[in-house]
C-alpha cells in the first residue's frame, strides 16, 4: 500500500466512509482496508451537538453521541419530524362505520375513533 493510499484511507475515514466503500474507491481489497484500519486506529473524534453545537466528549465504552443532553435531543427530534422513519402504519377498516383508517403501531384496532367505539357499544 502506497503512502498516498494510506492518506486517502485516513481522509475517507474522517468523512465517514465504510471500509468497503473506501476499498471500492481506491481499487483495493476490502480485507486490506479493514486490516489497515484495525492497525491504525483513529483517536477519539470530538463531535458537536446537533442542536446547540456544544462539544461532546466521547466515551470509548459507548456509542458516539449526537446530542449533549436529553433536552437538546428532544428539541431536535421535535423540530425535525421528517427525519423520523415511521414504519408501523397499518390500514384498517372500522367495524362500526366501515371507513378505512390508518393506525400507527397497533394492528389490532377495531374503530377509527372514540365516537365509533361508543356508538357500537350502545344497544339498539
Amino acid at each position: 500500500m502506497t503512502p498516498q493510499e494510506q492518506i486517502a484511507i485516513h481522509n475517507m475515514r474522517l468523512e465517514g466512509h465504510s471500509p468497503s466503500s473506501i476499498a471500492a474507491a481506491l481499487g483495493l481489497s476490502a480485507g486490506t482496508v479493514r486490516s489497515y484500519i484495525h492497525r491504525h486506529p483513529m483517536g477519539p473524534v470530538v463531535r458537536a451537538c446537533k442542536q446547540c453545537g456544544r462539544t461532546i466528549l466521547p466515551d470509548p465504552r459507548r456509542r458516539e453521541k449526537l446530542f449533549c443532553c436529553d433536552a437538546c435531543r428532544m428539541a431536535w427530534w421535535n423540530s425535525h419530524p421528517e427525519a423520523v422513519h415511521r414504519r408501523a402504519y397499518y390500514t384498517l377498516t372500522c367495524q362500526h362505520c366501515g371507513k378505512e383508517f390508518q393506525s400507527y403501531g397497533n394492528k389490532d384496532r377495531k374503530y377509527c375513533c372514540r365516537a365509533c367505539y361508543v356508538a357500537s357499544r350502545q344497544p339498539g
